[in-house]
């Protein structure tokens, strides 16, 4: 695979090591000679021009390349060389770096970018994940789609916890993707129980209702009354002492008290 990135700092040179660690093509674009640092990614081409210039573009065949990386710090940049690599050179895939979290409504297809990754949206997640336990943490977005995948720790008391996966009347556009049960990732079933402490990996789409997630969340249903093809409830003793029987009398199915109900 090629990848042409734009922008040759920190970030970038990062990207191209990694890429180059699983052979793949990478050429470094960067305007700023202080950032052509050739010897630290010496396997990488690297061209020093300015990335927002179709020209630019041109030289560095952008046109024969497989995705291009906008990895800049500036959002402008990174926005106007992802239109121009889809518009003007048909780049099958694009991938912009979101600076500032209040740009990132714009890193969408109206601007050539296939993929927003938010440094500080995703660094943000992480600490939520690590310390949140019961709360919806929303992991990342498809940008193309508008579907998220979402993750949340079961707590103790969660309504959830001993519930079957198929008995959890999950919010339309809402799919488990994944349980997490200590190291070990569980593709669910509908017989798994949950247990305290399960990481669930969701993935709602553009439309789910979030906040009907999080009301399920907090205030699950009783599995029994919400599944019909669960056992009956066995009868609840009533506590009043039954009257003598009369022999002659028919038998007739004893009123349920408000406990039983």
């Amino acid at each position: 695979m090629r990848v042409v990135i734009a922008g040759a700092g920190s970030v970038g040179r990062s990207i191209a090591r990694e890429l180059l660690s699983h052979d793949h093509e990478v050429m470094l674009i960067d305007k700023q000679p202080a950032a052509m640092r050739v010897a630290q990614v010496a396997e990488a081409d690297w061209l020093l021009a300015d990335a927002c210039e179709l020209s630019s573009l041109a030289d560095a065949k952008v046109d024969e390349c497989d995705v291009i990386v906008a990895a800049t710090g500036d959002d402008k940049v990174n926005l106007v060389v992802s239109l121009l690599a889809k518009t003007e050179f048909g780049v099958p895939r694009t991938v912009a770096r979101v600076n500032n979290p209040k740009n990132e409504w714009m890193f969408d297809e109206s601007w050539g970018v296939d993929v927003a990754v938010s440094t500080p949206r995703i660094m943000t997640a992480m600490v939520e994940e690590a310390v949140a336990v019961g709360d919806l943490v929303r992991i990342f977005t498809f940008h193309q789609s508008g579907a998220d995948i979402l993750e949340v720790t079961l707590p103790p008391g969660s309504p959830l916890v001993g519930r079957r996966v198929g008995a959890v009347p999950w919010p339309p556009d809402t799919v488990l993707a994944a349980i997490v049960r200590g190291a070990r990732p569980i593709a669910p079933s509908p017989d798994d129980t949950l247990e305290v402490g399960d990481e669930l990996l969701l993935v709602t789409g553009s439309e789910a209702d979030e906040d009907a997630l999080r009301r399920l969340l907090a205030d699950a249903p009783d599995e029994r009354t919400a599944t019909p093809d669960d056992e009956p409830q066995q009868a609840v003793e009533s506590p009043v002492p039954a009257p003598e029987a009369d022999d002659d009398a028919p038998l007739q199915a004893p009123e349920a008290t408000d406990d039983a109900r």
